[in-house]
């Protein structure tokens, strides 16, 4: 199902697919400057895309520092979701993560975002708590969640 995809890191001439997957995804998408700020300024930042015939279908960002990961967007086109792409996406992101040092991984998810949330314990992830009002759009608190790696 996924043999016939890519995984690749993100680069700038990416962007502008990238914010497709992002507007497409999020309430609250990132700016242009925001990734261009990532892939450039942010020694921290690992991002990869997930692409077939040149299409990006999706994207996930991580800031590994020392040795935890923390998970800053996953997403991927609505129209590919269902086909666990994500969840192949997650898979490399972790393994990349893991390849560069870390032992562990963090993420925040919404707490009505019971499908994310069912794939990431699918991943591992285990409840670490909750961010109250963590999401500017609705003030919406996010559920914490943390997966070893080692």
């Amino acid at each position: 199902m996924v043999d016939s995809f890519v995984f690749r890191n993100m680069r700038e001439e990416d962007i502008d697919q990238i914010l497709e997957v992002e507007h497409a995804s999020f309430t609250t998408p990132w700016s242009r400057e925001a990734f261009y700020n990532e892939l450039h300024n942010n020694r921290f930042a690992v991002y990869i895309v997930l692409e077939e015939n040149n299409k990006i279908l999706g994207y996930c960002g991580a800031w590994i520092v020392i040795d935890e990961a923390h998970v800053t967007n996953v997403a991927i086109l609505p129209e590919f979701r269902g086909r666990k792409l994500g969840e192949a996406i997650l898979r490399k992101m972790m393994s990349v993560a893991r390849e560069m040092g870390a032992k562990s991984m963090t993420l925040e998810v919404r707490v009505s975002n019971h499908v994310a949330q069912s794939l990431y314990r699918k991943l591992g992830f285990q409840n670490g708590g909750i961010r109250k009002n963590y999401y500017s759009d609705n003030q919406e608190d996010g559920l914490v969640m943390w997966v070893k790696l080692c």
